[in-house]
């Protein structure tokens, strides 16, 4: 044995040894118990539809919030409040966001006023609800660039909302809905949004795959990477009419329908894949059925849901509960 060869073996022993007395290479995660968020419907506020999504094993709802709505933010008083709060715990449910357009950074000086005025008034409301989210939108000035919209929106939030969402301890979530005043719309809006934001607790996404579906982007790898800045979600399917759109493309002639909203299940979604990233990143929020399907009632959504729109809740709860244990 030649002195190189001597040394060479002696080395390649200490390694080992040295590998020998390390923890052994974790290849499985510790057992996990057994996944269980909280599943939920999206709707106005009535005592019926509480009572509606317990009778059939939701345990969250998202209630709409919006101006002229059951929960009018300007008008609802203290009195209604806590009626609203002995409703929710007469049936045992847990509310996971309320819903409010909102267009901070609105064009016409008017319009932005009443836009923040009511958003904030919306905070407080979810405050003394005790509910943690507000679902919402960016806003948008489409006669800006978009980095100077950005850096108006972080401008506009601090001043005006974070201070609310402090005292009332809500976080605002913002759902990629395309037609509203809106950049939240895209991983490169989520991207642009989150880095002038820094490191703020109070903003997030309220996640709706759906609207990622029928823009054409990835909705499962877009969870993947911001699936640390998820915290509520929507459940909605989008159905696209491929015979419609390969004949006239995404701007047909007489405006022909070449996509629509469906309940889980019944559109383009790949919903085993979007579950497994959740289930794997530990997400523990709420997700809630939003329901825009227009075979199922959505042309008629309440205040109290019709016979219709509650199929639409049941069939999607069948198909989801083989992902979402209840």
């Amino acid at each position: 044995m030649t002195r190189r060869t001597l040394v060479g073996t002696l080395a390649a022993a200490a390694t080992l040894k040295g590998q020998s007395a390390q923890p052994a290479p974790r290849h499985h995660r510790e057992p996990h118990t057994e996944w269980k968020p909280k599943l939920g419907v999206l709707g106005p506020y009535t005592p019926g539809n509480v009572q509606f999504a317990h009778e059939q094993g939701f345990t969250n709802m998202i209630l709409g919030s919006s101006a002229n709505s059951t929960l009018d933010a300007l008008t609802i008083s203290d009195a209604q409040i806590e009626d609203v709060k002995n409703t929710l715990r007469k049936f045992d449910m847990h509310v996971s966001a309320l819903q409010v357009g909102n267009n901070p950074i609105a064009a016409e000086a008017g319009e932005r006023a009443r836009e923040i005025d009511y958003f904030v008034k919306a905070i407080r409301l979810a405050g003394k609800l005790g509910v943690p989210y507000i679902g919402t939108q960016s806003g948008r000035d489409p006669s800006k660039p978009f980095q100077e919209q950005i850096d108006e929106i972080v401008r506009v939030y601090h001043e005006k909302y974070f201070a609310e969402c402090e005292r009332s301890r809500v976080r605002i979530l913002w759902e990629p809905y395309p037609e509203a005043p809106n950049l939240a719309t895209s991983p490169v809006g989520f991207e642009a949004l989150f880095k002038g934001f820094g490191d703020s607790q109070y903003v997030g996404l309220q996640y709706d795959p759906s609207h990622l579906v029928r823009q054409f982007m990835d909705p499962i790898q877009t969870a993947r990477d911001f699936v640390e800045k998820i915290y509520d979600v929507h459940l909605k399917d989008t159905e696209i009419f491929w015979p419609v759109l390969r004949a006239g493309g995404i701007n047909p002639v007489n405006k022909a329908r070449w996509w629509t909203y469906r309940i889980p299940g019944m559109g383009s979604m790949n919903w085993r894949d979007f579950f497994s990233v959740l289930q794997e990143a530990g997400y523990a929020g709420a997700m809630s059925v939003e329901q825009e399907d227009p075979f199922y009632g959505a042309d008629d959504p309440g205040p109290d849901f019709s016979a219709d729109f509650k199929t639409g809740f049941i069939m999607a709860k069948r198909y989801l509960t083989q992902y979402v244990p209840m």
